[in-house]
Formats: structure tokens, sequence, C-alpha cells
């Protein structure tokens, strides 16, 4: 997901080419505006922490792009390309490294396992804003 600072700063793009430049099938995408309700069960893991309240804020605060990738690898490797939470410890060449300001304003939001990656899909996506195609370059890129 492009987080609101990352759709202020007009960075949808970058972040869509990127995933697209790795070889990522883009099943999913959507711009939305986050309700307080979906906010609250996207983060609710961190429910307990101090910072849940301002986490909550700032993804409501402005429009944001939901995407879905599918692809090998496509967890892991999307973890580094998005980089560090803390865009200051961000290797360059990251998304967040790239653009970053802060970890308050870090400008993506990734799964950080299949399990997780599943749940947030079902949060943000129904089965029929899914697409299921066969890219044609895809032969190029798998075996």
């Amino acid at each position: 997901m492009v987080k609101p600072d990352g759709v202020q700063r007009a960075l949808v793009g970058e972040v869509i080419r990127r995933f697209e430049s790795k070889g990522f099938i883009l099943v999913g995408l959507k711009m939305m505006q986050v309700s307080r309700e979906l906010a609250e069960k996207h983060y609710e893991v961190h429910k307990e922490r101090p910072f849940f309240g301002s986490l909550v804020e700032f993804i409501i605060s402005a429009p944001v792009v939901a995407m879905v990738w599918e692809g090998d690898g496509v967890v892991s490797a999307a973890r580094k390309i998005i980089g560090a939470t803390n865009p200051l410890s961000a290797e360059p060449g990251t998304i967040r490294g790239d653009y970053g300001v802060n970890i308050g304003r870090n400008l993506i939001h990734g799964s950080d396992a299949l399990e997780t990656a599943a749940r947030e899909i079902s949060l943000w996506f129904s089965n029929d804003e899914l697409a299921n195609w066969e890219p044609t370059i895809k032969p190029w890129l798998y075996e």
C-alpha cells in the first residue's frame, strides 16, 4: 500500500514501476480513503502500543493506494524493494531509502509474511476486485 504521504508526494507511479520492473504481477489496485474501522483492523496487532492512535490517524488522513502483487518470493522481495521501516536506516535504492523522510512518513506498507498478506488482502479487497490473469511476459520471467 502506498500510504498517504506517498500519495500526497505523487510517488504512486514510482512504487508501481519498481514492482513491475522486478517482474511481479499486479492483480489488485485501488485508491481509497480509509475508514477508521478498516484502519483499526489493519493495525490491530499494534493496538496495545502507544503509537496505535497515531498510526490510525495517519492512514485515514488522506487517500492510500492499495495493491496486491503476485510472483515468486514476492513477500521477501517486496520487503527488500521497500527497505527498512525507518527510512534513515533504509538502504539507498530502496523505496524508503530513496524517498522516505522519517519513520512516521515512510511512504509504503508491505506485508511481512504470506499469512499476514492473506489477512491484509482480505481486509482491503473482495475476491471480485482481484484479477486472475496470465501476463504474456510470464514465461520470460519464470521457468
